[in-house]
């Protein structure tokens, strides 16, 4: 939204002066800023080849290409988490015959003997939606509970509202703050299934919801739109990250001006970049009304080991089929960047992770019950009682 203010310099305090013009981005402040202010972004280490699809010097925004068929299915991708409860797991050992996940090779210290550690009790839930023929449904939901910990005996929790499994997570990195490295770790485990809900969606494998007719599964037909970055998801076919909020500025300020230049449906060319990892990856600016100079820019990026002609390919396809997705601000706070696909699946992922109070609860009572095993409905394959292990859970 743009305007301006013609208010004089009587007009109290901190009044604008007469005829300033701004603008007002329309993302929601309480997701963040869709673009960190200019003196906060960090300045990326990344490397840049900017001569990928055209020569630096010869930059330019680039029109949609209508030209080319299209494919007959769009699969969205994206992943919800929530921490249920901060939890403190007692530092004595675990009883003989106790069993819990088995804690990963690593450089990490374990804590000291009789030490309690802090650990978190997490739901985590990855799914596919479908926009085809058959219209925009749902055709994959994944949904997982773990209980993440540095504690090398932490076992699996079962409550009467479900198991968490344990995953044992090691330290690499001196300094590392604890909650730091449980949420990384925790994020991690959301990556691995957002592949397993991938795989699922192309195959029909496994898959917990039914699709409507007129829904084909698998066929190389398809274009995979993963919500966040790519990384350690490189390996997807047909797959594209859609990175919605902007906190780093890769490109060289000659060639970043251009990003803030493009009209809706424009692209800068494509460009590869390089830190922990490779990729290739382009701006584009999607339908929405004028305001702030990057609103409504997404970053796109796909696997490095692609051909170059198959890169522009999937820039040039990614102008014609995301523009028709983007959100009005009426009905989305993160509008337009945040897709109607993309924004429903949220929905949908989180009503499947259940009643927090709930859970919450639920964990409580299973906290208070650490001098023998839970009774509990059935649980989920491979948990196992709360055995032996003491939590104190921090409301």
């Amino acid at each position: 939204m743009t305007g301006g203010n013609a208010a004089g310099a009587g007009a109290g305090t901190g009044a604008a002066r007469r005829g300033m013009r701004f603008s007002v981005d329309g993302w929601d402040p309480s997701y963040g800023a869709s673009l960190e202010a200019e003196g906060q972004l960090e300045e990326s280490t990344a490397t840049i080849e900017a001569d990928v699809e055209l020569p630096a010097r010869n930059w330019r925004a680039i029109d949609p290409d209508a030209a080319g068929p299209l494919p007959r299915s769009l699969l969205f991708v994206d992943g919800v988490r929530r921490v249920e409860a901060q939890v403190w797991v007692d530092g004595d050992p675990l009883p003989a015959g106790a069993t819990g996940s088995e804690p990963p090779a690593g450089t990490g210290a374990a804590p000291a003997a009789g030490e309690a550690t802090a650990a978190l009790c997490a739901s985590y839930a990855a799914g596919v939606v479908c926009c085809c023929a058959a219209g925009a449904h749902l055709v994959v939901a994944e949904l997982r509970r773990g209980l993440f910990s540095v504690a090398p005996h932490a076992s699996d929790i079962l409550t009467r509202a479900g198991g968490y499994k344990a995953h044992h997570v090691a330290i690499k990195r001196a300094n590392t703050p604890v909650m730091r490295a449980l949420s990384q770790s925790l994020q991690g485990r959301l990556a691995e299934v957002e592949v397993v809900a991938a795989d699922a969606a192309r195959g029909a494998i496994g898959s917990t919801v039914r699709s409507p007719a007129g829904h084909t599964a698998g066929g190389t037909d398809d274009l995979l739109i993963v919500d966040g970055p790519l990384r350690n998801r490189q390996h997807l076919p047909r797959a594209l990250g859609y990175i919605k909020s902007h906190h780093a500025t890769y490109l060289p300020p000659e060639l970043n001006l251009l990003v803030g230049r493009l009209a809706p449906g424009q692209r800068t060319p494509v460009f590869r970049m390089g830190t922990s990892w490779d990729r290739h990856s382009w701006y584009l600016r999607l339908p929405g009304p004028a305001g702030a100079p990057w609103a409504g820019v997404v970053r796109i990026e796909c696997a490095a080991a692609l051909p170059v002609t198959e890169v522009i390919q999937l820039a040039s396809l990614s102008q014609r089929v995301l523009g028709r997705f983007a959100s009005a601000e009426y009905k989305d706070s993160r509008a337009p960047q945040n897709l109607y696909p993309i924004a429903g699946l949220e929905r949908e992922l989180r009503r499947r992770l259940g009643d927090p109070k709930l859970l919450y609860r639920a964990l409580r009572e299973a906290a208070r019950l650490d001098t023998g095993p839970l009774q509990a409905p059935a649980p989920p394959a491979g948990a196992t009682p709360s055995e032996g292990i003491s939590l104190g859970v921090r409301g």
